[in-house]
């Protein structure tokens, strides 16, 4: 009787301890051991998570994030959903709010619709919408930044850097924010010399690099050595075509490419005809996206998290800036006057264009 007792104790306590591994084992793939309460996610605009843009930049700085507070990649810590298209909005959106993320980014203008009913159906998980303001929501904070700046800036740099009197810039899709790139880039350019011709294109798109190759390469046969271009996933095309014009030149005689929301230098290396390492990034007109996301982050995780609000990036706030990269100094020199005068004052920038068209 007592070697009975035991036996099934000890079935019993076996059986315990496997029913407790299970459950152990499905808390830890669901991500519930980590940090779930200060779990965050981004859903990206189309353009894919290694657009060396937009996109980008915000998964870089979620990133930033998760390493600080030794989160893991996944439920319960941080993640991305990638969308490819816009049909994938909603339903990134409900996997991210299934997944129980307290934090969630719309990464992009384009979500200002999914995010606001996400937040009005939700009341207890904090959302960002990038890029655009949604008024009067105590649950999402709107992240705007002042990109007219640092486009007038990359203007000043381009019309300084041009040999042939002649520069491009190319956008993803008309709307308010590329707006912005646009008027501060003509306007800085236009402040350098009057007279200078602006080719100015869309591509109507921000996930077709071989569109954006195409409108580059008609820009530089037509005789524009400097675009600037703010089309996101586009825009690798833009460097493409670029990087293949440059290898047949002598260094001397490249074409340039100011690259936009990150610093896109790298993205200019590539080797002459005579096999001479060199780089055709003239500047980088960067938008810390990564910045804002890991800042506001940081605030839910605080408590602080700044719902109701539009937060907006600035040169004060160091949320844009042009990155030297291959500017010669006294380029260089002369961009860092124009930020000066732009931050004291004595220069407005508009952050909307008078013309879609080419700018004589």
């Amino acid at each position: 009787m007592n070697r009975f007792r035991w036996t099934v104790l000890g079935i019993v306590v076996v059986i315990a301890a496997v029913v407790g591994g299970f459950f152990a084992f499905g808390r830890n793939n669901n991500g519930s051991s980590g940090d779930s309460q200060h779990s965050v996610a981004i859903l990206t605009d189309t353009g894919g998570i290694d657009d060396h843009s937009f996109n980008q930049s915000a998964w870089e700085g979620l990133q930033r994030y998760g390493r600080q507070h030794d989160l893991k990649k996944g439920r319960g810590g941080y993640n991305y959903f990638q969308s490819n298209d816009a049909s994938d909005y909603k339903p990134n959106m409900n996997s991210a709010i299934q997944a129980n993320f307290k934090t969630i980014f719309g990464v992009g203008y384009s979500l200002e619709n999914n995010i606001k009913t996400a937040a009005r159906q939700n009341p207890k998980i904090n959302f960002a919408i990038i890029d655009d303001v949604i008024p009067n929501v105590k649950n999402v904070v709107s992240i705007t930044f002042k990109t007219e700046q640092s486009s007038y800036l990359a203007g000043v740099a381009a019309a300084r850097a041009t040999k042939t009197n002649r520069i491009g810039f190319i956008g993803g899709v008309r709307g308010a924010v590329i707006d912005t790139f646009q008027a501060g880039y003509v306007a800085g350019a236009k402040s350098v010399n009057r007279n200078i011709r602006i080719d100015v294109q869309y591509a109507n798109s921000f996930a077709d690099a071989a569109r954006g190759r195409t409108i580059a390469s008609a820009m530089y046969a037509n005789g524009d050595d400097v675009i600037f271009v703010a089309a996101g996933g586009t825009g690798n095309g833009v460097f493409a075509q670029a990087k293949a014009l440059n290898q047949r030149r002598d260094a001397a005689d490249k074409v340039w490419v100011i690259g936009v929301d990150r610093d896109q230098k790298s993205d200019g290396n590539y080797r002459d005809r005579n096999n001479r390492s060199s780089n055709f990034t003239l500047a980088s007109a960067v938008k810390e996206v990564g910045q804002s996301v890991y800042t506001v982050s940081n605030q839910a995780r605080t408590g602080k998290f700044p719902g109701g609000k539009v937060v907006s990036f600035g040169f004060k706030e160091h949320g844009v800036y042009l990155a030297k990269d291959s500017m010669s100094d006294q380029i260089y020199r002369d961009v860092a006057a124009a930020q000066r005068r732009i931050q004291s004052g004595q220069v407005k920038v508009p952050n909307k264009p008078t013309t879609y068209a080419s700018v004589q």
